[in-house]
């Protein structure tokens, strides 16, 4: 079929350009001579937490010889076999044994050893040694220090704001230059992707035109950063962050009924709840004086992980597990960094304690949530505790709550027990192996906990959001840079700490993180200050400079050329033919499936046991609430990278592979929206030609150019001849979907429209935001 062959055309350019971009060499590498004076932070800490930390960091057990890289007094203490040898003397190459031992030829003394399979570069000797020579100067860790904004650099015809004054400057030192700006279209595109996660309907891309008219670039940002529709976009990324799912996982998978914070979550973001108290209510809504019932709504958070109800299980086995995701939970989503893996021991890289993370645990460690919850027979939506939402309290405060039923709704939330349990550290973290006692606290690397703070959650939320904490603004302003550009300016986003990348932009980050405080926590205003800059509004043209100077766009000389989320390619199918049900909020749908999935990965018991679709405007709402059973996500959106959400995510993968031009060719959906917009143009132009460019405004959102048209045109002819010959093939090819299909549009014009709308659907700049 030609059908097959373009899109198998379209295919194999797109996986063409991946395979092409991923084999372009690295070499924006920075020289030895480029280095003036060597930073610890940002060129010797990362070779000794790679090489060195593992036996001679933070962590004590596996420490050898008593010999400490990673804090100043340790690497400058004298030998303890010979205390006229020291470790690092600094600014004398001679007497640092370290430097001797690293370019030893002598495998007994090479360090680091020849049996650890790791070894030190040329580069990374040469950096040690240059650093000793400058006198050795230990830093605290870069991320562990309070944001401080520092001089803006200078301002040029090109910066809009301040974010282009920083970029500029890192482009200009890696010899490169701006992108001209983007044309019109594909700022609405792109911006109208970025807030909402929809595209733009052709009367929009009309109505503002080339901007030139009485509506600006700034008039576009503020009517999507008020369309509901944003908060939804935001939401996607709440969501793998609070591993929300709508069922239980383990063996059983049976159904549960979080939905109801979700459409907190949507509410909040498009409220433009400050961030602080957007945390502070997650955290501890609960323990707010006089708290109401959406503030304890928003301690569902803390409630979203798996839970067993499985029989014979040890209750206080699981109730810790329980304990330990919330821990892990918040130190990674919000705190950005690796926290769990001090659950055993003392973090083999950060300033982490196994006291630390169990000071961390403590503050969730009080809560009456129990590991397991009566009879396997008698799954409930909800464990205690739980939260009930009556009627009355959806025409009330909680108004935000997309809910028909008249039945009471039941949620997870927290709660705090009376008398304080008592929380000790666990013995390689079992947890029926208790050990010495601890109080609620939090890692003094970070910042001290003030002792005049309560030790509770609430404590923990005054902490987190406290003007001197260095990581929760610096972590969130991060992880909306990731939202926008593809990467954020530190590019482990859930890492900040000695193992993660160093940011691109330092100066950049915080900055913005010290200006997100100061001016509220104010999301709408980041996300605009973002989107209003000269950096965004780049071309995504790529260049020979740019694929030999920055193949991975380190430093934004062009925007980013990236793939849609899972859900909002569905998004955008379904908004360009029309079909998309913009309903906000409510319980979770569940839309067309591959057969058996769901029956080969269940226990056979329970309520999810079989896959039951819905039907009519359920099947065509926002991926954002498609069904999660946490044993069997959707298949598609895992397909396009979407999270498992089974634990905390803050950053997808992007991965090229032939089954997602599968999904664009053969999934039931887009041939079903394919089908509706086919007959939708078909009734309005009676015309081919007319028909074509006008889907493909709504689908890709620009004109056709000659070229395009043409080869549409030839191959909608070419079909056409098909239909019109085997009239016997109309009725199976438009017979997809449940939306009802028309007499009037079982025709060889409609079946052969829709060939080339799958097709359009199918190219590789439909579902990219360039």
């Amino acid at each position: 079929m030609t059908y097959l062959k373009i899109s198998t055309l379209f295919t194999f350019s797109f996986l063409g350009i991946a395979m092409f971009g991923c084999t372009q060499k690295q070499t924006n590498e920075v020289q030895l001579s480029d280095i003036e004076q060597v930073s610890y932070n940002f060129h010797i800490r990362p070779i000794l937490s790679d090489k060195c930390f593992v036996c001679h960091g933070p962590d004590a057990n596996k420490r050898e010889s008593e010999l400490r890289l990673d804090t100043e007094e340790g690497a400058y203490a004298a030998l303890k076999d010979d205390p006229s040898q020291f470790v690092i003397k600094p600014g004398n190459l001679e007497e640092s044994t370290v430097y001797h031992r690293i370019i030893s030829e002598d495998p007994g003394e090479l360090m680091p050893p020849p049996e650890s399979n790791l070894a030190l570069s040329e580069k990374e000797i040469q950096l040690i040694k240059k650093w000793i020579e400058q006198g050795a100067k230990y830093e605290p860790h870069w991320a562990f220090i309070k944001a401080e904004k520092t001089e803006l650099p200078e301002e040029t015809d090109w910066t809009i704001n301040e974010i282009d004054r920083f970029t500029l400057k890192k482009m200009k030192e890696k010899g490169l230059q701006p992108n001209p700006e983007a044309k019109s279209y594909e700022l609405i595109k792109r911006a109208s992707l970025d807030l909402t996660g929809l595209p733009p309907s052709p009367e929009v891309l009309d109505r503002f035109g080339d901007f030139s008219g009485e509506l600006s670039y700034e008039d576009l940002l503020d009517g999507l950063l008020a369309d509901p529709g944003f908060g939804e976009k935001m939401a996607i990324l709440w969501m793998d962050i609070s591993r929300y799912s709508d069922s239980y996982g383990y063996q059983d998978d049976n159904i549960r009924t979080q939905w109801p914070y979700r459409d907190w979550v949507i509410h909040a973001f498009n409220e433009n709840m400050p961030y602080d108290q957007f945390v502070t209510w997650q955290l501890a809504g609960d323990l707010l004086p006089n708290a109401n019932k959406e503030q304890i709504l928003a301690t569902a958070f803390n409630r979203n992980h798996k839970y067993t109800e499985e029989g014979g299980v040890i209750d206080e086995e699981y109730r810790i597990e329980y304990v330990l995701d919330k821990t892990n939970t918040v130190s990674k989503g919000l705190l950005g960094i690796t926290m769990e893996c001090a659950q055993c021991h003392d973090h083999k890289y950060d300033p982490f304690s196994q006291k630390e993370y169990y000071e961390m645990f403590a503050f969730f460690n009080n809560t009456p949530e129990k590991g397991y919850q009566g009879d396997v027979s008698q799954s409930k939506p909800a464990k205690t505790p739980i939260l009930f939402v009556e009627q009355e309290d959806l025409s009330g405060i909680m108004n935000f709550i997309n809910y028909s039923d008249t039945s009471k709704l039941s949620i997870s939330v927290m709660g705090e027990l009376e008398e304080q349990r008592p929380t000790y550290i666990l013995d390689r973290g079992v947890y029926d192996a208790p050990t010495v006692e601890v109080e609620p606290s939090t890692p003094s690397s970070i910042m001290e906990f003030p002792e005049d703070l309560e030790k509770t959650r609430l404590g923990l939320a005054k902490w987190m959001t406290a003007a001197e904490n260095p990581l929760t603004s610096r972590v969130f302003v991060n992880l909306m840079w990731q939202e926008i550009f593809g990467q954020g300016i530190v590019k482990s986003a859930g890492d900040f700490g000695m193992q993660g990348d160093l940011p691109t932009h330092p100066e950049l980050l915080d900055w913005l993180a010290v200006d997100f405080m100061e001016n509220g926590w104010d999301i709408n205003r980041l996300m605009k200050q973002i989107l209003s800059s000269a950096t965004y509004k780049q071309s995504a043209v790529i260049t020979e400079k740019h694929l030999n100077t920055d193949p991975d766009n380190l430093y934004l000389a062009r925007a980013p050329r990236l793939r849609l989320p899972a859900e909002n390619i569905q998004d955008l199918v379904l908004a360009s033919s029309g079909l998309l049900v913009r309903k906000l909020g409510g319980p979770s749908v569940k839309p067309y499936m591959p057969e058996g999935i769901w029956e080969a990965a269940t226990s056979g018991r329970g309520e999810l046991a079989t896959y039951v679709q819905d039907k009519g405007d359920k099947l065509y709402r926002r991926g954002l609430y498609n069904f999660i059973k946490l044993t069997v996500p959707p298949p598609k959106a895992i397909i396009f990278d979407s999270s498992n959400r089974d634990r905390c995510e803050i950053g997808r993968s992007r991965t090229n592979t032939p089954l997602q031009a599968l999904v664009m060719m053969n999934d039931p959906m887009i041939l079903e929206a394919s089908r509706v917009l086919a007959g939708k143009m078909w009734e309005e132009n009676k015309n081919g030609e007319m028909a074509i460019e006008t889907a493909f405004k709504r689908i890709v959102c620009r004109d056709l150019t000659t070229k395009e048209k043409d080869i549409l045109l030839s191959y909608y002819e070419d079909q056409l001849n098909r239909f019109t010959e085997n009239s016997d093939q109309i009725l199976p090819t438009l017979s997809v979907g449940e939306f009802p299909l028309e007499e009037k549009n079982i025709n060889p014009e409609t079946a052969a429209l829709m060939q080339v709308i799958v097709s359009i659907y199918n190219l590789e700049e439909t579902i990219t935001k360039s």
